[in-house]
């Protein structure tokens, strides 16, 4: 019997990402007083998942929270990866702006 493998590749894909980011979000609170290793985390975490993960664009704005100071001690990576998991891809909607 086949059964399809995209929901088991999903699953570990998202696996992979939450660990990627609990990692990440551990070290970077790690090093919230050190910004170029904290901005290089940052960077090496958001290409990592957008590997694992696609291009999902609500990872920019977690890099850019990331990026100012003091804001590294909040979970932005795990909060990314979970929102990802629940709600999906941000899709486009399917209403079309009307032309002049």
């Amino acid at each position: 019997m086949d059964q399809p493998r995209a929901p088991v590749r999903r699953k570990a894909r998202l696996i992979a990402a939450f660990a990627v980011a609990a990692v990440s979000d551990i070290l970077s609170a790690a090093v919230t007083f050190v910004p170029p290793v904290q901005w290089t985390l940052d960077i090496v975490t958001a290409a990592a998942l957008f590997f694992i993960l696609g291009r999902q664009w609500v990872i920019l704005p977690a890099l850019i929270a990331e990026a100012i100071p003091g804001l590294g001690v909040f979970p932005f990576w795990l909060l990314v990866v979970g929102s990802i998991a629940v709600w999906g891809t941000i899709k486009p909607s399917g209403k079309q702006r009307p032309s002049p």
